[in-house]
């Protein structure tokens, strides 16, 4: 062959001495051809630099080579969701496949041109993660949806119990009577968060302090729920004052620090989301890691299994998350 002929499966074929359907099959896996033979072919393939054709391999399965990514449109500036997106986007590189971006402000009147579909955190009452779910395409969710319908897939992790992980520990640190900021139960996160403050409350026989923030909260909004909460027990030195205070929103714990500082409070701080921010805050913020790249990375793969046949709908897998102890809940002497 000559230097500038471009290396096709043709060429491969040539080279080994078989057929192009031979060649084909052999660096498929499928079809009947012999292990020396698929040897040979595999050999040649990788001598010769081939690099099969994505777009025609799609389209001989009548596949359009991406999947869709849906995440609440309030959300794409967080961290969290950026690395979740990353973790979809790595995945399906993997499996050659490209990431159409779909955010709840985008009504649109057709399906999404798309194989299947992965739903971050989908939010109860989306109208538009409601018409995805209607699409009849293969769908995965992180966390599950609070509605009517359930994809074919859930990616969770045991938010409830890690919570009570966080609370055990503020109580080890002294902390005897926390309190909670936590987005409104539209999310099966933020329910499940709250599920587990009040299970931990009721097994402590501790009276619940908390107040919601809708969840898309501004900073403003975030401080006036904390300074809520600190109003509600203003004398510090009585047995029922709130002690820690658990943020629940991603960045809510950030938002909440300086005015804590001020208060003079000595109020034990966590976060229910761990970032960047919560690593470098002064002192460093005790937080949930919920590893958001891995979790995306798993919402793909388990789309992909369910696009290939390897896994069934209803299938549901626990994406393990982790407690990073820092100095904002360091015990008290």
């Amino acid at each position: 062959m000559r230097a500038d002929e471009p290396v096709t499966i043709l060429t491969v074929a040539r080279e080994a001495g078989v057929s192009k359907t031979t060649a084909s099959d052999a660096l498929r896996g499928s079809g009947r051809v012999s292990e020396r033979t698929r040897e040979t072919v595999v050999a040649v393939a990788e001598r010769l630099g081939y690099v099969p054709n994505g777009s025609a391999r799609h389209l001989r399965k009548a596949s359009t080579g991406t999947i869709g990514l849906h995440v609440p449109e309030v959300l794409t500036r967080s961290s969290y969701y950026m690395s979740f997106v990353f973790g979809v986007v790595e995945q399906a590189a993997r499996h050659d496949y490209d990431v159409t971006l779909i955010t709840s402000g985008q009504r649109r009147a057709r399906p999404p041109r798309v194989d299947g579909l992965v739903l971050g955190d989908p939010l109860g009452g989306d109208p538009v993660v409601e018409s995805l779910m209607a699409t009849g395409l293969p769908t995965v969710s992180c966390e599950r949806f609070p509605g009517a319908r359930q994809a074919d897939g859930v990616v969770w992790s045991e938010h409830a119990s890690m919570l009570g992980r966080l609370l055990d520990h503020l109580l080890g640190a002294g902390a005897a009577r926390p309190g909670l900021i936590v987005a409104g139960d539209e999310s099966d996160w933020a329910g499940s968060v709250h599920r587990g403050y009040l299970d931990w409350c009721g097994g402590h026989g501790v009276a619940p302090l908390v107040r919601r923030v809708s969840f898309d909260a501004t900073g403003d909004e975030i401080r006036a729920a904390a300074r809520a909460l600190l109003a509600a027990t203003p004398d510090a030195t009585t047995p029922d004052a709130m002690d820690a205070l658990v943020c629940a929103p991603a960045g809510a714990a950030t938002e909440v620090a300086p005015l804590l500082r001020e208060a003079g409070s000595g109020v034990l701080l966590a976060s229910c989301v761990d970032s960047a921010a919560t690593r470098m805050a002064d002192p460093p913020i005790t937080a949930i890691d919920l590893r958001p790249r891995e979790a995306g990375a798993s919402c793909a793969e388990l789309l992909f299994e369910l696009l290939s046949g390897a896994a069934q709908a209803g299938t549901e897998r626990v994406h393990p998350i982790e407690l990073e102890i820092r100095a904002s809940t360091t015990p008290r002497p």
